[in-house]
């Protein structure tokens, strides 16, 4: 995967609404879960982009570097074939003198040509470098939003926790309210009264006819204390000296 896709990764779930993305989530657990995956990966991958454009640029400023100590060994190279030349003149050795004096030329050219090759790197390690520090920061951005993820994440399912523990006492309040004729305890609170009922119809129904039996008996009474009148008149008494006998 190229540095430049890894680049626009990072800035695209860097710019993204964490807030506005669960609003709009049919399952904001569910999606955040997804979001702290997607994140983890893309992480991953642009560590591992980073971590290969930071080596590409240490290696180009090493090479760079050597270029330059390398114009500078022509350069004392140069200077030193030069020297010699000049020290041959003198003595005579015109042609010991050019062959130096080519020397120094060459490592001229060398020097030249090292430090050309070390201007047209120096840009492209200037933008190297930025590309760097710009995937590092993008990196530390795409870490904190998956802080801020995590942290969206774990508040939701706590706040879940909590309505679910509500949402169950308000059930278990509600189904022994004795007050709700639906709930089973008003349903056996009703059971009993008409049980009560019926047990104080059966004893009123008992009373009743104690009192009739009774009444009965007083009736049955009077008629026997008749008949015995009756008996002692046919007798040729009267009906007051019975009770008075």
């Amino acid at each position: 995967m190229s540095k430049q896709s890894i680049f626009g990764r990072v800035s695209t779930l860097i710019r993204a609404n964490v807030n506005a993305l669960i609003d709009q989530a049919e399952d904001p657990q569910k999606m955040l879960d997804q979001l702290v995956r997607d994140y983890t990966n893309n992480i991953a991958d642009a560590e591992a982009a980073i971590a290969e454009t930071i080596g590409q640029l240490r290696l180009l400023e090493r090479d760079n570097e050597e270029d330059k100590r390398a114009a500078a060994e022509w350069g004392n190279k140069a200077i030193a074939a030069s020297r010699k030349a000049d020290e041959l003149r003198s003595s005579g050795s015109i042609a010991e003198a050019d062959k130096f004096d080519n020397l120094a030329k060459v490592a001229l050219q060398r020097q030249v040509q090292t430090e050309n090759d070390v201007k047209a790197v120096e840009p492209q390690i200037a933008q190297q470098t930025e590309v760097v520090e710009k995937l590092k920061a993008g990196l530390n951005g795409m870490k904190g939003k998956l802080d801020e993820l995590r942290a969206k994440r774990n508040e939701l399912a706590a706040r879940s926790k909590v309505a679910d523990a509500q949402n169950k006492v308000h059930d278990a309040v509600k189904s022994i309210n004795v007050m709700d004729p639906t709930s089973e305890l008003g349903r056996f609170e009703e059971k009993v009264r008409r049980q009560e009922a019926l047990a104080t119809g059966k004893a009123e129904l008992a009373a009743s006819s104690i009192d009739a039996q009774f009444e009965s008996l007083e009736d049955v009474g009077e008629l026997t204390e008749v008949e015995a009148r009756l008996a002692a008149l046919k007798a040729g008494g009267n009906a007051g000296s019975i009770t008075a006998g």
